[in-house]
């Protein structure tokens, strides 16, 4: 009499306990749905009305000098910590616009965005822990808002 029991059902579950015995146990949870008001849909990206005149308004919140400069007409301008300096841009005449951010020390800076209403983009210029570090702000064609 053997001891071994004649079954279909036993390579199946030979394969499907190695299969768990092997799983890292590194689950992603999926969730879907629709993004509707007042549901978790992540980070939207910052958005203006393409051509609309807009109010940037810069904060230094690092400790040391900051230099920004709006590419093409302007010269760079020296933020001190913990100045504001407010710009307006945008418009039928000048669309877009983009602003360069370095710090004289040569330390990495973190831009946060932040959109403060339908016409106010405000840059936070904070320490940055990586090098490069962020760099620049750009209004796009399409109202979008990226930190390059």
């Amino acid at each position: 009499m053997s001891i071994f029991v004649k079954s279909k059902f036993i390579p199946i579950a030979l394969v499907a306990g190695f299969l768990l015995l092997t799983v890292d146990g590194e689950y992603r949870k999926v969730k879907a749905g629709t993004c509707a008001a007042g549901s978790s849909c992540g980070v939207q990206p910052i958005k203006f009305v393409p051509g609309q005149r807009i109010t940037v308004e810069v904060v230094n919140l690092t400790q040391s000098l900051v230099q920004i400069q709006q590419l093409y007409g302007t010269d760079a301008i020296a933020i001190v910590p913990g100045q504001v300096q407010s710009f307006v841009k945008g418009g039928n005449t000048n669309p877009n616009f983009s602003m360069t951010f370095w710090d004289i020390q040569g330390l990495p800076l973190k831009l946060n965005i932040l959109k403060t209403d339908s016409r106010n983009l405000r840059i936070e210029v904070r320490p940055g822990a990586r090098i490069p570090g962020d760099r620049s702000v750009y209004l796009q064609d399409d109202g979008r808002v990226e930190v390059l």
